[in-house]
């Protein structure tokens, strides 16, 4: 029965988007997305079905009615202690008062009386509290300076003095609150502090109604806000996702494009390098012819000429000269090494032969002198 009815509440939540968006909608707090759910459909149909069991903050419902009435008893709390703490605070409030206005103006005696009993009052009020055990606890607690709570209530003033004091406590205490509620409504509205009392009057009876709506109103903008944050962060996720899927999808266009055109800017490349490098061979060519023409003139080439000519003449009778020299040597090579003794002893009386001269030129050179 229990599958059936689960299956039902299912179906009635809708299909495809509308599925999601409720069940995105049903659970604020997780961090999930509509890609989450529609790659998931079995845990997608398992949180719908949670959904009659659990509230968006997760808890169960027995859960969240055992909140509310834990709740619903603090707030009662709250409110009694709130309100004996509110009473205490305006005694000591209309006490502080009492002192400066006794300090700067003249005081009647019976005000006096009043304000002392109910100090007095309040004071040992106070030292029994802290003498009395708490009620909710049966242990025994050590006392304070060996005090008890009936050693401290034969300091309380004269039962006339406090009995007068409960008859004109209201009194005062209406007047010091009425007083209190008044510079609340000058704070809140400064406006109407020039208005009549009566219109005061009128206008801070409706202070509380006008106070708990912009309270619910500001909560609710709370409320607004909470679900707008919620609603951004799903969005940024959202947005950021579908970014990193972009970023993704132009890396690969990028690389298709970059590896595409590879080629041919590699051979636009190697045509711009080949033309630079012919523009610097002509260049280079260029400057050679220009130092060519600035050292060779028409004069020092015809001059060159000639030299050129003379020394191939040279060469050529050189050439001449070798080959009778070479030939002459082939025949004397014929005769033997005999040959080679009577020419070395030729070669040797040659350079004596040439040294003489050279002795003789000198010794010549000498008697002319």
């Amino acid at each position: 029965m229990s599958t059936g009815s689960e299956i039902t509440h299912v179906s009635s939540l809708g299909k495809g988007d509308s599925l999601h968006q409720q069940v995105l909608a049903s659970f604020p707090l997780c961090d999930l997305t509509e890609e989450d759910l529609t790659q998931n459909p079995q845990f997608c149909k398992l949180l719908a079905t949670l959904t009659q069991h659990v509230d968006p903050n997760g808890l169960t419902v027995p859960l969240k009615t055992e909140l509310e009435k834990a709740e619903q008893k603090l707030q009662s709390q709250r409110r009694l202690w709130l309100r004996s703490e509110g009473l205490h605070k305006g005694l000591q409030e209309m006490i502080q008062d009492h002192c400066i206005r006794k300090h700067h103006a003249t005081v009647p005696p019976d005000q006096n009386m009043f304000y002392d009993t109910m100090e007095k009052c309040l004071l040992v009020a106070q030292c029994i509290r802290q003498l009395d055990p708490s009620s909710n606890t049966n242990q025994d607690q050590p006392s304070v300076l060996g005090l008890d709570p009936q050693q401290m209530m034969e300091l309380m003033p004269a039962e006339k003095n406090v009995q007068r004091m409960k008859q004109g406590l209201p009194r005062e205490l209406e007047k010091h609150l009425k007083k209190k509620c008044l510079s609340l409504l000058s704070y809140y509205q400064p406006e109407w502090e020039n208005e009549s009392e009566g219109l005061k009057n009128i206008k801070l009876s409706h202070l509380s109604t006008q106070l708990d709506k912009e309270k619910k109103g500001a909560e609710s903008l709370k409320e607004t806000c909470r679900g707008n944050i919620v609603l951004l962060q799903r969005r940024t996720q959202l947005y950021l996702s579908e970014l990193i899927k972009c970023i993704q999808l132009l890396q690969s266009l990028i690389l298709d494009h970059r590896l595409r055109i590879q080629t041919e800017l590699d051979r636009k490349k190697l045509d711009y390098f080949e033309g630079k490098c012919e523009i610097v061979l002509q260049k280079i060519k260029t400057e050679m012819v220009e130092i060519q023409l600035d050292t060779y003139t028409v004069d020092s080439i015809s001059a060159h000429r000639k030299i050129r000519e003379k020394l191939e003449s040279e060469l050529k009778t050189c050439q001449v000269e070798k080959q009778s020299v070479e030939s002459n040597l082939a025949s004397f090579e014929i005769l033997g090494k005999e040959f080679e003794a009577l020419a070395e002893e030729y070669c040797n009386l040659r350079q004596e032969i040439e040294i003489n001269k050279w002795a003789l030129k000198e010794i010549t050179q000498c008697n002319d002198k």
